[in-house]
C-alpha cells in the first residue's frame, strides 16, 4: 500500500519548485529544502527497488524516468537545432543524460532542470555499490558524501569534480532514503534524532549566514549549508513519519490533487520551466514588477494552468512507462488506504516521496507515482536561478 504522507511530501516539493521558479524567493528554499526531500524519497524507493529486483532494478528505474525526458527532446531538441544549437553527437546526451545535454541560450534557461534528471541517473546507477556499502556501514557510508562535500567547500579538495560535488550535495539525501527505508530512522530514538537534526540544523544555519550568496540566503547559493540543512530537515520528516495521511483523501478534490501531482511528477517538474521562462516578459509588458503579489500570483496561476494543459497532453507517458493503463487525469479510483506499517514510497524519482519499522515480511507497494517499488527488510546483515529564470536547482 503507498503512504499517503508520502505521497503529501512529494507534492508538496514540487507545488514548492514550481512556486519559487515564478517568484524566486529564496525564504522558499529555507522553509522547505524541496530537492534534497525529493532524492530522500526517491533514495527510499531505490533502496526497496533493489531489495526487491536485484540489479535489474537499475533497468526499471531508468525505464521509468527516460521516456519522459525524451517527449521533452522531442519537442526542443529540433527547436534548438533550429535557432543555432550546433549538431554534433553531444546532442545524444537527451536521451541518456549522464553529462549536461548541450542547449543554446534559450533553450539553456527553459531546461534548466534537467540537471535533476542527470543527478537523479547518477545515482540510480551508483546505488547498487551504494546499497551493498550502507548495510556493511551505514553510518561511514551516509556520512561519506557530506564529508567529501564540507573538504571542497573548505578548500582541502579544490579540484573536485563537479560531478562529485553534486553526489557531496544531494546523495546524501538519497542515502537518508536508504536509512528511511530499512526502518533505522523510524528506529532512531528522539533522544537521539532531535538532537542530530538540531546540530546539522545549527551547523547548516551558522554556513548560511556567513557565506551568503548572491541571493543572499538562497540554499542554492550555499551547497554545504544546503545540504546540512537539507538533512536536518529529511531526518524529522522522514524519521518520524507518520503511518499515513488519510485526511488527504478526506475531501475528494485534494485527494485527487494529490494523486494527479505524484503520478504526474516528472511531467510537471520537466515542463514548468519553460513557461516560467516564457512567462517572464510579461513583467515588462504589463508592468508587472518582482515584488507585485498580484503579478506574482497570476503568473504562478498562469504556470500551472499551462502545465496542467500539457500534463493532459503528454502525461500518460509515465503511465505507459509505469506499465499502467493511461489515463487522463489520474486517480480515478479512491486510493486505498495506508498500512500502519512502512510502505516504499511512489514517485519521482521522481520527478518526485516508511512508516514505523520494518514488517515481518517484505509487501507489494500499490503503484502511484513515476515509479513504484517495494518495501522490504534488509538482510540480517544489514542491520540553481534569478528572481525568475536564472539557472538554480529549485
Amino acid at each position: 500500500m503507498r503512504n499517503r504522507y508520502l505521497d503529501l511530501l512529494r507534492f508538496l516539493a514540487i507545488v514548492r519548485v514550481v512556486v519559487y521558479h515564478v517568484t524566486g524567493w529564496a525564504t522558499l528554499t529555507l522553509v522547505f529544502p524541496a530537492m534534497s526531500v525529493m532524492f530522500a524519497l526517491a533514495g527510499s524507493l531505490m533502496a526497496a527497488s533493489l531489495q526487491r529486483w536485484g540489479p535489474g532494478a537499475v533497468v526499471r528505474r531508468l525505464r521509468r524516468l527516460l521516456p519522459s525526458l525524451w517527449v521533452v527532446a522531442a519537442v526542443f531538441v529540433p527547436a534548438m537545432l533550429l535557432t543555432g544549437l550546433p549538431l554534433s553527437p553531444k546532442v545524444l546526451l537527451w536521451l541518456f543524460p549522464v553529462a549536461d545535454p548541450p542547449a543554446n541560450g534559450w533553450g539553456a534557461i527553459a531546461l534548466s532542470v534537467i540537471w535533476y534528471l542527470r543527478d537523479y541517473l547518477w545515482f540510480v546507477l551508483a546505488s547498487p555499490v551504494a546499497l551493498w556499502l550502507f548495510r556493511r556501514a551505514p553510518v561511514p557510508t551516509l556520512v561519506a558524501p557530506y564529508a567529501m562535500l564540507a573538504a571542497a567547500e573548505l578548500g582541502l579538495l579544490p579540484a573536485l569534480p563537479g560531478a562529485l560535488h553534486h553526489f557531496g550535495l544531494y546523495f546524501g539525501a538519497w542515502l537518508l532514503g536508504f536509512a528511511h527505508q530499512a526502518g533505522m530512522l523510524r528506529r532512531l530514538a528522539t533522544r537521539v534524532l532531535v538532537p542530530v537534526a538540531l546540530a546539522l540544523a545549527a551547523a547548516g544555519a551558522a554556513w548560511i549566514v556567513t557565506h551568503p550568496g548572491p541571493r543572499g540566503y538562497d540554499l542554492n547559493d550555499n551547497p554545504l549549508g544546503n545540504a546540512l540543512w537539507s538533512a536536518a530537515f529529511v531526518l524529522v520528516l522522514l524519521g518520524r513519519a507518520p503511518a499515513g495521511a488519510r485526511w488527504v483523501d478526506r475531501s475528494a478534490v485534494s485527494g485527487r490533487v494529490v494523486t494527479v501531482f505524484n503520478r504526474r511528477a516528472l511531467t510537471v517538474y520537466l515542463w514548468h520551466m519553460p513557461f516560467v521562462a516564457a512567462l517572464t516578459p510579461l513583467v515588462d509588458v504589463v508592468g508587472w514588477s518582482h515584488q507585485d503579489p498580484l503579478g506574482l500570483a497570476i503568473r504562478v496561476a498562469l504556470v500551472f494552468a499551462l502545465v496542467a494543459v500539457v500534463t493532459a497532453l503528454v502525461g500518460w507517458v509515465e503511465d505507459v512507462a509505469a506499465r499502467r493503463p493511461p489515463e487522463l487525469v489520474p486517480g480515478g479510483s479512491h486510493p486505498a488506504p495506508a498500512r500502519t506499517g512502512p510502505t516504499a514510497p511512489t514517485g519521482p524519482g521522481s520527478p518526485a516521496p516508511t512508516g514505523t519499522g520494518p514488517p515481518p515480511a517484505p509487501a507489494p507497494a500499490a503503484r502511484s507515482g513515476p515509479a513504484t517499488g517495494r518495501a522490504g527488510v534488509p538482510s540480517p546483515r544489514a542491520a540553481r536561478e534569478p528572481q525568475t529564470v536564472e539557472i538554480s536547482a529549485g
